[in-house]
């Protein structure tokens, strides 16, 4: 049955006029169009730093561009080389990348959570020359050089430090007789742009290739679908490590010009919408679940009298009145999550895709989001069914492959060209797709009945904004039961505004007030799921998951396995109390 449409806010039609020539969608490479983008917007602010600290224009930024370029290729960098980042969201992040992409060179970043195993794992599998980094993770990356003899340069951007380069040391250092145009000229559509690597749910990650083709044709899908004003505004607060920063910041700003605005840490992000006003703006489910927690105690106070104008007043609130797109991606999220922001004049687009597609897969047409679907495939790209359900794409955004394994890229990828996402799906009559959920982390209960644990999960969240993190488990059991860590933002307001007092914030987790509140909360997500989906038990776990820890991946995803072995005698207490079921 195909799902009525989503009641949502009059959008604009069409972004504002663009300028000629751009965006720069027929370029050979995307060294080609930061040349001509750079030509053209010369004086415009290119990167900054929120705090203001840093400005480069987009002259500047060229002219930097060439002296790194330069030192990296005197640091023996050239064609088909890899160079890592270990960075902080700040202006030096795509001035590298860029710098690194003009030596036809591969760029790649790490998280800024790895832990010292992590990073020895990534810079080994990518056979890293250059790392550049900052201070703060000197130490980590210091601690594995020795088992790297290939890392033959350490280089810091805010140094000095011992045992290491600075970032201006490099700059001066160029190659004798480099030249730098001759370089970038010869990059070519098929080079490896950015190497991404998977967060590893199920096993070490593994590095996407993406090539500067793969950028480039999922860009021209992404504009055929959403058109995008050229000279916009961006900021980049998510980790470039993951595929979504790159996508709404770093690229487009390399085909679209217009200023890129940095944010250093993730969490003060919506805190610094509305001095950004960006024009093209994702952020994950968790964000815009905060978002909505806080929005909703003025909105019920602004009553039916007041309500249209906070509407009114909400996007500008938030800084996303100006922008042309708004998405929500990296994960699920809950339909009635769209349909409040909708309602208050936030129209959010999920979108579906994943880094072996560039990040481009479904999304809806403008103004015809559907509850419940993510959309259909962009123009350019295909979307079908295997015969078990699981969702294939296909297109010219597809990855080269996985670095050095041709085993795993052809599992992936079949002989047609469809890349196998591993997520199971539907597909309505009209095209729109509907992600039920991963095909290895689908429920199957005593009973035999098939159930989606993040459906289930994102009911509870999106009816409970104290929940941070909940993992549910139900595979070959009698019924559901859920582990559950709580948000620090938001039990501190509580705590705060109840004068609940503890010595410790993971104390809150056994408050009797706390307690309730959550159990509420499940209460109320229950109801809006059937009998047997519904959470049955549950348990508030005194600490705090934290991405990139043992419960989840630096990209929220819950490690199942991991969690259902650390926490199997928290598991088995539940299932024990089926006397009081």
């Amino acid at each position: 049955m195909t799902a009525e449409p989503t009641t949502t806010v009059a959008e604009r039609s069409s972004p504002p006029d663009g300028l000629d020539g751009f965006p720069v969608l027929d370029a050979r490479s995307l060294p080609d169009a930061f040349q001509k983008v750079a030509a053209h917007f010369g004086d415009t602010v290119a990167l900054r730093a929120g705090d203001g600290s840093v400005e480069l224009t987009w002259a500047q930024y060229r002219d930097r561009v060439e002296r790194v370029a330069g030192g990296l290729a005197a640091a023996g960098v050239g064609r088909g080389d890899t160079v890592a980042m270990l960075l902080t969201n700040r202006p030096e992040c795509p001035l590298v990348d860029t710098a690194a992409m003009h030596l036809g060179a591969t760029p790649f970043s790490i998280y800024n959570t790895s832990s010292p195993e992590q990073i020895d794992y990534v810079l080994r599998h990518a056979a890293c020359r250059v790392i550049v980094t900052e201070a703060r993770f000197v130490e980590r990356v210091l601690g594995v050089r020795a088992g790297l003899p290939g890392l033959e340069h350490v280089v810091v951007v805010d140094g000095p430090v011992d045992g290491t380069r600075t970032l201006e040391e490099l700059e001066a250092d160029a190659a004798p007789g480099f030249d730098f145009e001759r370089a970038w000229r010869a990059v070519e559509r098929d080079d490896v742009a950015t190497l991404i690597y998977t967060s590893g749910t199920t096993g070490p990650p593994k590095g996407v290739e993406l090539t500067h083709a793969n950028v480039l044709e999922a860009f021209r899908s992404i504009h055929a679908a959403h058109p995008l004003r050229a000279g916009g505004r961006f900021m980049s607060w998510l980790p470039m490590a993951h595929l979504a920063d790159r996508i709404v910041s770093h690229y487009p700003s390399l085909l679209y010009g217009g200023t890129i605005t940095c944010v250093a840490d993730g969490r003060q992000a919506p805190a610094a919408l509305p001095a950004v006003r960006p024009t093209l703006f994702l952020a994950v489910p968790r964000v815009w679940e905060k978002l909505r927690a806080a929005l909703e105690p003025a909105l019920r106070q602004a009553g039916d009298e007041g309500r249209a104008a906070f509407t009114a007043g909400a996007a500008t609130k938030l800084g996303l009145d100006d922008a042309d797109l708004i998405l929500s991606g990296a994960a699920p999220i809950a339909p009635q999550i769209l349909e409040f922001f909708a309602q208050i004049g936030v129209p959010i687009y999920e979108v579906y895709g994943m880094s072996e597609t560039t990040a481009v897969g479904t999304i809806a047409p403008r103004g015809q989001q559907r509850s419940g679907s993510v959309g259909k495939a962009y123009p350019g790209t295909e979307v079908d069914l295997a015969a078990d359900g699981e969702i294939l794409l296909r297109g010219p955004n597809i990855m080269r492959g996985y670095r050095n394994d041709p085993a795993k890229t052809a599992e992936a990828i079949d002989a047609d060209g469809w890349m196998h996402t591993g997520d199971i799906g539907e597909i309505d009559e009209d095209g729109f797709v509907r992600v039920v959920d991963r095909k290895k982390e689908l429920i199957i209960n005593a009973a035999g009945k098939n159930m989606s644990p993040a459906n289930i999960e994102n009911a509870m969240k999106a009816a409970c904004p104290l929940i941070g993190s909940i993992a549910v488990i139900g595979d070959q059991r009698p019924y559901n039961t859920a582990l559950i860590t709580l948000d620090p933002d938001t039990i501190a307001a509580l705590a705060t505004a109840r004068g609940i007092e503890v010595s410790a914030p993971t104390e809150l987790a056994v408050h009797a007030e706390v307690q309730a509140a959550v159990a509420d909360g499940i209460a109320h997500g229950n109801a809006r799921l059937s009998n047997v989906e519904q959470v049955k038990r549950h348990r508030i776990l005194p600490v705090f998951w934290e991405p990139g820890g043992d419960e989840l991946t630096p990209t929220m995803k819950l490690k199942r396995k991991t969690i259902a072995e650390k926490y199997a005698d928290v598991i088995e207490g539940m299932y024990a109390e089926t006397a009081r079921l």
